[in-house]
């Protein structure tokens, strides 16, 4: 009988560090989930809950409207309730950063100087004290409202009247966070000071944006539609995502095809795309996908 290798450990880089958060709704859960699975021990400090609102109702509203997402963020994270604008939360705040190694916000500046937890006033209380604060934009924009799909909308991300998949501002805004908390972690190490860090949600769409922004996923680019061998087209019973682009997976997309390949030119030609689509339109997902495993063709299928 083979016995199977143990995979190898997960790395718990932050294993010892403390990190507390005051951000709520979705990047600042997300960047805390992610340096828990990193070793960090996590507290999260909570609003208390609506006025009105049955017993037990979360203060972070995506526990109010997505009870799933919230348990999933919050997973393994010891939350509290702290009310901030009174004197008691405000204590119970500062004997949690007394603490603390790194403190994640996702307030405007102005609300965070109205906590009296501005930067200056916090680093010479709390020299050893790093800062990881998420905003919607940078600098002097910090103060402007925004969320996901305006910072996608402005980095040329929305492209018609459907919404995007998914909250790609929020959630890369979430990885820059938790980036930010490991370069910290390694500046406390090396300096022996704590750091402020601004994570703007607008930034991360900028940089999502960057393969639109160079052409790759313009309608003419490569990866945008012009290339036949990177595309969703429809099958018999469904759709399929095909993204035979490199020459190899591209040759054996065309054999199977019957589609004359001459070089790379050929999959940005008019023909080749109708070939293809007609090709792809005969076939069913099933079939579709032992085409993958048989000719090494990268593609998945759809309903």
């Amino acid at each position: 009988m083979t016995t199977l290798p143990r995979p190898a450990p997960a790395l718990k880089p932050l294993r010892g560090v403390r990190v507390l958060s005051l951000a709520l709704n979705l990047p600042g859960p997300a960047a805390l989930m992610r340096l828990r699975a990193m070793g960090a021990t996590c507290m999260k400090a909570e609003p208390p809950g609506p006025k009105g609102a049955p017993a037990g109702t979360p203060g972070d509203p995506m526990g109010q409207y997505n009870a799933t997402a919230y348990a999933t963020l919050g997973g393994g994270i010891k939350v509290v309730t702290m009310d901030l604008k009174s004197d008691q939360g405000q204590a119970a705040l500062h004997k949690a950063l007394a603490r603390t190694d790194v403190l994640l916000t996702s307030f405007r500046p102005s609300a965070l100087d109205k906590l009296q937890l501005g930067w200056k006033g916090l680093h010479k209380q709390y020299p050893g004290l790093s800062v990881v604060a998420i905003v919607g934009a940078p600098g002097a924009r910090a103060e402007e409202p925004g969320h996901d799909l305006t910072y996608l909308a402005d980095a040329g991300l929305v492209t018609g009247l459907d919404l995007p998949a998914t909250l790609f501002a929020d959630m890369g805004g979430a990885l820059m966070a938790s980036e930010a908390v490991l370069k910290a972690v390694l500046a406390q190490k090396t300096g022996g000071k704590g750091s402020f860090q601004e994570v703007a949600l607008s930034e991360a769409a900028a940089w999502l944006a960057l393969p639109r922004t160079w052409g790759l996923t313009q309608p003419s680019g490569a990866v945008g539609g012009a290339h036949a061998g990177y595309r969703v087209y429809p099958c018999k019973d469904g759709r399929v995502a095909v993204a035979a682009l490199e020459p190899h997976f591209a040759a054996a997309l065309c054999a199977a095809a019957r589609v004359p390949l001459t070089d790379a030119r050929t999959l940005f030609k008019a023909d080749t795309h109708a070939a293809i689509a007609a090709f792809l339109k005969g076939q069913t997902r099933k079939q579709l996908e032992q085409l993958s495993v048989d000719r090494d063709i990268p593609l998945h299928t759809l309903a």
